[in-house]
C-alpha cells in the first residue's frame, strides 16, 4: 500500500484556517517546501514576521492536520518569515522589496519569535565549518565533540546541514525527539551527547527542497525550541559553504569561535580561505585549522602517499595569521567507524587517530577555557 501524497496532506491543511483572514492555509498561499517521504513530512508555513509570535498555535494545528492523514509517521513543520501572508506563489515576495528586506525580516523574528533566548545553558558554542563539501567535516565535528567529552566537558551537536544532515547515523542514534510540553523538544542521546539534526524529523534520503529563509528559521528553532540544558560546549555541524545557513549561525548565534576543516589540496584551501574571512567580518574568532585526510599510510606496507598533497593547511593557517590545530589522516578505520555509528575516538580510543583528534580538542579546549576567545559576535551590515 502507498504512502501518503503531497495531495493528501494539502487536503488535511485546507482545514486549517488563518486566524486573521478565516481562510485556509492552502488557499492563502502560506505552504511552501512540502516534502513528502516514506510517510515522513516537513513543511514550512510562510506567515508576516510581525505575526511570527502569535501564530504558533497554527503551526502546532498544521502538524496534528498532518499527523492525521492515513499514512504519516512524522510531521515537521515550522514558521519562516519570506513573503507576505496571503499572497501566494505568484505574490510579490518581500525579498524583492530592496535590499534591507532581509535584515527586516531577521529583526522581527529576533524580536518575537527568539523571545526564548537561544541554547540559554550553553557555555560556548563553536562552529565546524568548510568552505566546500568533501572535506570530512561532519566526521571531524562528531569526534571532536566526542574528545571534548572524554576530557570531561559536557557536549553537545547541532546538525546545521539542513540539506545533509549526518550526524544521525555518524553517532548511531534513530528515532524522533519527545516533547513534554508539545514546544520544546529534548535532544536525543548516545554516547553522552546531546544531538539535534534534521535527520530525526525527515527520513534519511527525503530531499530538503526549501529556501534560505526557511534554513535559517529551522536552525533558529533547533537552538531555541530544544532543550540542551547546561553544557560547556555545543559544537555545531555546520553545512559547507558561505551561504545563508553560515550567515544565520554567525551574525544570530553567540559563537565562541569556528574550527575551519580542510584537505591539504588547493582548490579546498581556497574554499577554506572563503570560509575563514567570512567568521572574520562577523568577528566571529577563528579558533584554528584542522588538516583532514592529510596522507594516507597503507596498512599493509606502511608506505605513505599523500594523496591531496600534505601541509597545506598548515601553511596557509601561517599566512592567515591563525593557529594549525593538528591533521587526521586518511584511513579507512575512520570511515568505517563513522559510517556504522560507532565513531573511532569511542569505538578505538587508543588508536594513533583517536589521539590525534584528542589533541585538537585538548587545544579547542584550551582556548575556550583559558580567556583567549573574543567577545560574542556583532552583527556587521554592509
Amino acid at each position: 500500500m502507498s504512502g501518503p501524497s503531497e495531495n493528501d496532506i494539502l487536503e488535511a491543511l485546507e482545514q486549517v484556517r488563518d486566524p486573521d483572514s478565516g481562510e485556509s492555509i492552502v488557499q492563502r498561499g502560506m505552504i511552501s517546501g512540502l516534502v513528502v517521504k516514506d510517510g515522513n513530512v516537513g513543511f514550512s508555513i510562510e506567515v508576516d514576521p510581525a505575526r511570527g509570535p502569535e501564530l504558533e498555535p497554527l503551526r502546532q494545528e498544521a502538524e496534528q492536520a498532518a499527523e492525521k492523514v492515513k499514512g504519516v509517521l512524522s510531521v515537521s513543520a515550522i514558521l519562516t518569515a519570506h513573503r507576505g501572508a496571503g499572497q501566494g506563489e505568484g505574490g510579490q515576495s518581500s525579498a524583492g522589496q530592496g535590499q534591507g528586506a532581509p535584515q527586516q525580516q531577521a529583526a522581527g523574528q529576533q524580536g518575537g519569535q527568539q523571545a526564548r533566548q537561544l541554547a540559554p545553558g550553553v557555555k560556548h558554542i563553536i562552529a565546524v565549518a568548510s568552505g566546500k563539501g568533501g572535506v570530512g567535516k561532519s566526521t571531524v565535528a562528531t569526534n571532536l565533540v566526542l574528545s571534548l567529552s572524554l576530557l570531561g566537558l559536557k557536549c553537545g551537536i547541532l546538525d546545521a546541514d539542513i540539506y545533509g544532515p549526518s550526524q544521525p547515523r555518524m553517532l548511531g542514534i534513530t528515532g524522533r525527539p519527545q516533547s513534554e510540553d508539545g514546544k520544546i523538544l529534548k535532544p536525543m542521546q548516545n554516547y553522552g551527547i546531546s544531538c539535534m539534526s534534521m535527520g530525526f524529523l525527515v527520513a534519511e534520503d527525503a530531499p530538503m527542497i526549501w529556501r534560505g529563509p526557511m534554513v535559517q528559521s529551522a536552525l533558529q528553532q533547533m537552538l531555541r525550541d530544544v532543550e540542551w540544558g547546561d553544557l560547556d560546549v555545543l559544537v555545531v555541524d555546520m553545512p559547507p559553504g558561505t551561504g545563508d545557513a553560515q550567515l544565520t549561525m554567525a551574525q544570530q548565534v553567540p559563537l565562541s569561535g569556528a574550527v575551519i576543516v580542510s584537505t591539504p589540496q588547493d582548490i579546498a584551501l581556497l574554499d577554506a580561505r572563503k570560509g575563514l574571512n567570512m567568521f572574520r567580518k562577523v568577528d566571529v574568532p577563528v579558533l584554528g585549522i584542522i588538516e583532514n585526510m592529510s596522507l594516507f599510510v597503507c596498512p599493509n606496507c606502511g608506505h605513505e602517499s599523500h594523496v591531496f598533497g600534505h601541509g597545506g593547511a598548515k601553511t596557509e593557517a601561517e599566512r592567515l595569521g591563525c593557529d594549525f590545530l593538528g591533521e587526521i589522516p586518511l584511513n579507512i578505520d575512520i570511515r568505517e567507524t563513522s559510517d556504522s555509528g560507532r565513531p573511532i575516538t569511542i569505538s578505538n580510543p587508543d588508536s594513533p587517530h583517536s589521539k590525534a583528534f584528542a589533541e585538537i580538542a585538548g587545544k579547542v579546549r584550551d582556548k575556550l577555557f583559558q580567556g583567549t576567545q573574543k567577545a560574542a559576535p556583532k552583527i556587521v551590515m554592509e
